[in-house]
């Protein structure tokens, strides 16, 4: 057995018997659904960031860097992750005020109607379900290329590896694995790239280097490689397109089921609003890095094949043999951690969700169903085809077309009606998937302003505008929505107030500091590279890099200005102690 094989098998087996060994304090279905909601800080902070990351990042977008947008990435603004920061203050901690099971179950509630959490629980089952079969056949995938092991007996490795402990351990398992494989992927990426980008001779050595190189003339640019050959035109066709993905993904991180499920868990809503952000940091910081690595592997090799096996090709050739098995490691733990979070939404959608009994299911029915079906994904993963097809359709910006309106209105609407509200996630479904799929077949091209995720927003809204206007909240739907705008009394605290409004006066640092960074570390070596320099070896204000560096203060600066004031207004007590 290679170092590869040993090291992934032994963090595998460590996952397993970790969430097993959790799931011998689970005695009710409150432990099993939503970790007896005891969960600190560290728990949500990992469960949020590792349940995004899977190998869709590690081998996708670090392929899609290296393949020609590099600079994109790393200079445009991190639009998608303020979600983490919005969906926080204006759902999330609305959401753990309600105390429900699942997500589903709470907008059942909100809007008194069994019918809008069957359609919210169908939603997750039909999402989550197709994308669990795609993580799951991608860890086979990478499992298959990196061991001895056949496609099918990888299958069957991976299946097992996250379902034994999902079984049993239900969501306090999945948190506390979800948390180690976090810190495992975060600390193997980190000293990957430390090693990768000394080996280069330091960052802004390899900017300048990336600048200069002639394969992929264009990476290093804010727009990254366009024109023929590529879907965007132009510039603005890319800086469009980039905008609605992100904006898009904002929506996904703030109110999406396996993002927004987290927040059930949460000691507090201090917890919810403290983990969300600082998951913020951890995204940003872990997509520089991925990001950046992608780019940098073309300065020792500018012709892999397929641009996913990037990472994959570095960790084997560019890196010391434990540090690359490391990192394979934590790719793979990247993997399980999103799929162990999917079983288990979709586990408890079924089970509590679909039917037609208002009552949360029982510990023993709900790990029946669960086992039913991981043995269904096992059966599809063993027999579908692998097809990216599955990635388009159901990926999360299904989630921001269906959920995102109904959900923010759920909170600060008093007009919109149960009926509404199951139009809503229906017609946001159906106006992105059906779109994304005659686009994919190729029966009509959308324009980059016209992205599926995009008018499934504004038909989900639309919907809801419309029926709204034909009826009016019931009795119990307003009292409920009132009820969810009463902070509780044990959060109205100074000490955890203080030591929440820690996070947005980082966020306020992070915005004034980051384009002082961008422009010593990107832009001045980039501008040197490609020959572009103002005069006197400046910084030259006519190109649009340096402008784009600023894009983290335009953000993060009103965002954890906003913040703080909303987080001391809430908690904070009439009379300071």
């Amino acid at each position: 057995m290679d170092t590869y094989t040993l090291t992934i098998a032994i963090s595998v087996l460590l996952f397993i018997a970790i969430g097993n060994y959790s799931g011998r304090k689970v005695h009710s279905a409150e432990d099993y659904y939503v970790a007896g909601r005891r969960a600190p800080t560290l728990l949500i902070l990992g469960t949020l960031v590792a349940s995004v990351f899977s190998t869709a990042i590690f081998l996708g977008e670090a392929g899609f860097t290296y393949d020609g947008q590099l600079g994109a990435y790393l200079l445009l603004p991190g639009i998608a992750v303020t979600g983490y920061i919005y969906g926080a203050l204006f759902f999330g901690t609305f959401l753990r005020r309600s105390r429900a099971p699942t997500v589903a179950d709470y907008f059942g509630h909100r809007f008194d109607s069994r019918r809008v959490q069957q359609a919210a629980g169908a939603t997750i089952v039909l999402g989550l379900g197709g994308y669990l079969l795609v993580v799951t056949q991608g860890a086979a995938l990478l499992l298959s290329d990196l061991t001895a092991l056949s496609y099918p007996a990888a299958v069957l490795v991976a299946w097992a590896s996250y379902t034994l402990f999902t079984l049993y351990g239900g969501s306090r398992g999945v948190i506390i694995t979800d948390t180690l494989m976090f810190l495992l992927f975060t600390g193997a990426t980190v000293l990957f790239v430390f090693f990768l980008v000394d080996d280069f001779g330091g960052v802004p050595r390899a900017v300048e280097a990336l600048a200069r190189q002639e394969d992929k003339p264009g990476l290093a640019a804010w727009h990254g490689i366009i024109g023929e050959g590529t879907p965007w035109p132009t510039a603005i066709d890319f800086f469009i397109w980039f905008l609605i993905i992100d904006l898009s993904w904002s929506i996904v991180y703030a109110v999406s089921p396996w993002q927004s499920s987290r927040h059930l868990m949460a000691r507090d809503e201090h917890v919810v609003l403290r983990a969300s952000i600082y998951a913020c940091f951890a995204v940003i910081f872990m997509q520089y890095l991925i990001y950046g690595a992608g780019g940098l592997i073309n300065l020792a090799n500018p012709a892999i094949e397929p641009a996913e096996t990037v990472m994959l090709w570095a960790a084997q050739h560019l890196v010391p043999e434990f540090l690359g098995a490391l990192l394979l490691a934590g790719i793979v733990a990247a993997a399980l951690s999103s799929a162990s979070t999917f079983l288990s939404l979709v586990g408890f959608s079924v089970s509590n969700d679909l039917g037609a009994r208002d009552q949360i299911a029982g510990l023993g029915t709900t790990r029946l169903v669960m086992c039913a079906v991981a043995l269904v994904v096992l059966g599809l993963s063993l027999f579908v085809p692998a097809n990216i097809f599955w990635i388009m359709i159901f990926i999360g910006t299904v989630f921001a077309s269906s959920w995102g309106p109904v959900a923010f209105m759920s909170v600060w609407s008093k007009r919109i009606t149960a009926r509404a509200a199951t139009w809503g996630l229906v017609v946001g479904l159906l106006a992105n998937v059906v779109p994304a799929a005659f686009d994919y077949a190729g029966v009509i091209a959308l324009p980059s302003y016209a992205d599926p995720a995009l008018l499934g927003v504004a038909a989900s809204f639309l919907a809801i505008v419309v029926v709204s206007r034909r009826g009016t909240p019931g009795a119990k739907e307003v009292a409920y929505r009132e009820r969810l705008h009463e902070t509780p009394a044990v959060d109205r605290d100074w000490r955890k107030t203080r030591v929440t409004l820690l996070a947005p006066a980082l966020l306020v640092v992070y915005g004034a500091c980051m384009p002082v960074l961008l422009l010593k570390f990107y832009v001045l070596p980039y501008q040197l590279g490609s020959g572009s320099l103002g005069a006197g070896g400046g910084i030259n204000w006519s190109e649009a890099e340096p402008w784009f560096a600023f894009g983290p203060a335009l953000l993060f600066i009103p965002l954890g200005t906003l913040a703080a004031v909303v987080i001391r207004r809430r908690y904070a007590p009439s009379v300071p102690v």
